[in-house]
């Protein structure tokens, strides 16, 4: 990508303050800027690396009030994003180099992937307008946020054209995945929950609350009297994604669930029914009825072979990924200077 020019504005503005600093007595000197790194003979300024780290920050701060802990956490982040920004620059220039672009309806379509995601996972309407307003709520503006995805689809074209010809997976790696695959359930217990899920929006009245606590009792009581909860679910389950499959996101580390199910699948016995709970979840207070089936045994790899074979091609892009971008910095001017 090329040097953009410096506005006009700025350079106005640069002109009218030597002019001020001719008739005017001396001043102590303020530093507003300084160069953190240097690609090629492109430089990254300190307040670039503080917009791309805006969102890290409130993150950061939401999660502690110490000082000292903000401060190191901050200085980690700054150096892996620095980094990141460092890897960036090349990926442009390769980008520039073979032509490639990111038209702004490719832009779109990316953020509107993120919504369609993002209601698969939330059983509810998810909107762009939705996507934009979390962005703004994590500190990042609506041209970061577009910056950010063009920056996500540019590697993703690149991956394909200089980093996917480069990995091929053999059986033997596809049967390594299986090998961590199985470690990691043995490490980690492994649970399948089936959830029906009442949404208590905000505008319910008392009275409609009321009865939609009511509704989650008697549903409970209608699957331990013997009914089949697939159909309780697939007739009143308010989340969407997960009518179609019982109720179940498949198999889940447990310690990955959210803690108050965690607690409440600890505290059920396997293939019994959860009293109706109440929980928090976002900005949402939903009523769950919760099923554990257990703990999980790993599949045989035969069943699950496809999904070993994406495992393996997935590792190896990221090695590849890497490998790649070492060569590209062997051969281009880099300097940290964070």
């Amino acid at each position: 990508m090329r040097p953009r020019p410096v506005p006009l504005t700025l350079a106005a503005a640069f002109a009218a303050l030597l002019a001020a600093l001719a008739v005017s007595p001396p001043a102590r000197a303020t530093i507003v800027e300084r160069v953190v790194a240097v690609v090629g003979e492109r430089p990254i300024l300190w307040t670039e690396l503080l917009r791309r780290a805006k969102s890290g920050r409130i993150q950061i701060r939401m999660q502690t009030g110490d000082a000292n802990v903000i401060g190191v956490q901050e200085q980690e982040m700054y150096k892996e994003l620095l980094d990141r920004m460092v890897d960036d620059r090349m990926e442009e220039q390769q980008a520039d180099r073979a032509h490639i672009t990111v038209p702004p309806d490719e832009i779109d379509r990316g953020i509107a992937n993120i919504a369609a995601q993002a209601q698969a996972q939330q059983g509810r309407a998810v909107t762009t307008a939705d996507i934009m307003e979390e962005v703004a709520r994590r500190g990042m503006t609506e041209q970061d946020f577009r910056e950010e995805i063009r920056r996500q689809i540019l590697e993703g074209k690149l991956i394909e054209l200089r980093v996917r010809p480069r990995v091929h997976v053999t059986e033997q790696e596809g049967r390594s995945a299986y090998q961590h695959y199985v470690q990691e359930m043995t490490e980690h217990e492994t649970m399948e929950v089936r959830i029906l899920a009442l949404r208590l929006r905000p505008t319910l009245t008392k009275g409609e609350r009321s009865a939609r606590l009511a509704l989650a009792q008697e549903l409970s009581q209608r699957a331990r009297g013997g009914e089949d909860f697939c159909k309780l679910i697939s007739q009143y389950s308010d989340d969407v994604s997960t009518r179609t499959t019982c109720g179940s996101r498949g198999p889940q580390p447990l310690d990955s669930l959210v803690p108050q199910i965690r607690d409440i699948v600890r505290a059920t016995k396997p293939n019994t029914y959860s009293d109706p709970v109440s929980i928090v979840m976002g900005q949402e207070e939903v009523v769950l009825i919760l099923m554990p089936l257990g703990e999980v045994k790993a599949p045989v790899y035969e069943d699950v072979k496809s999904e070993m074979m994406q495992r393996a091609l997935m590792g190896g892009l990221e090695t590849a990924r890497k490998q790649w971008l070492q060569e590209l910095r062997r051969n281009v001017y880099v300097d940290i200077r964070l």
